[in-house]
């Protein structure tokens, strides 16, 4: 590929970003072409909307999850859509296990998806690891008014993150600071760049298709362009 594909990145959002690297989830792009083979049977048997016969549809073991060969989630996230007996129904049942919601994405689609297309349920708890560079503990006296200490420990964040800064050290992360280091991931996943020195520039990006496109919508939600 050439660079230039990769140019639509520029101004793309946090959720958007962390649909990039869904869709390059082998698993996930597995789960849909089973998916959208099994909805289209579902249609072909009780047709599409307007026409849909629901009444029938619910009937039908194939429109609630687990998808044929995988295995019944003990957590589900978020909200759920659920029959009469409280089976999840298949589109639902996806949503559950990737983290969004709305009908499940086509992996292979040309263009970034716009809000009325995708919504991400919120990141489980509790945060991911934090980098010890970044980390700062702060400890409070609860014998002792709160206003003025909170005031301080703001004071000690602001500056270690200008500290951190002037190290050449990103923080906060931001989808803007980030946008050049997650288009590099994508060349690595898409194979037009190889990965620099060795295999951990790899690891790193297809770790990102696994969990880490969840820990991008721990971010402010704000779009490239954001500083």
């Amino acid at each position: 590929m050439e660079t230039d594909a990769y140019a639509y990145c520029a101004v793309l959002t946090r959720d958007q970003w962390a649909w990039e690297f869904l869709r390059r989830n082998p698993d996930y792009r597995s789960d849909y072409r089973r998916f959208i083979t099994l909805w289209h049977a579902l249609e072909a048997d009780y047709s599409a909307p307007p026409n849909r016969d629901f009444s029938k549809w619910k009937l039908d073991p194939r429109a609630y999850g687990p998808l044929p060969g995988d295995v019944e989630r003990e957590v589900l996230s978020g909200e759920l859509c659920v029959g009469d007996d409280d089976r999840v129904l298949l589109e639902c049942w996806m949503g559950a296990k990737w983290g969004f919601y709305k009908f499940p994405l086509d992996p292979e689609r040309g263009t970034p998806p716009g809000a009325d297309e995708l919504s991400w349920r919120p990141p489980l708890q509790p945060a991911p690891h934090i980098d010890e560079v970044c980390r700062l503990d702060v400890s409070f006296d609860l014998s002792l008014p709160l206003p003025p200490q909170l005031e301080a420990a703001k004071f000690r964040l602001v500056g270690r993150a200008a500290e951190l800064r002037r190290q050449g050290i990103l923080a906060p992360k931001t989808v803007a600071n980030q946008c050049a280091r997650w288009i590099r991931m994508l060349r690595v996943l898409d194979g037009d760049m190889p990965p620099e020195g060795n295999l951990d520039d790899l690891r790193e990006a297809q770790a990102m298709t696994q969990s880490g496109y969840l820990d991008i919508l721990r971010l402010a939600d704000a779009g490239a362009n954001a500083k």
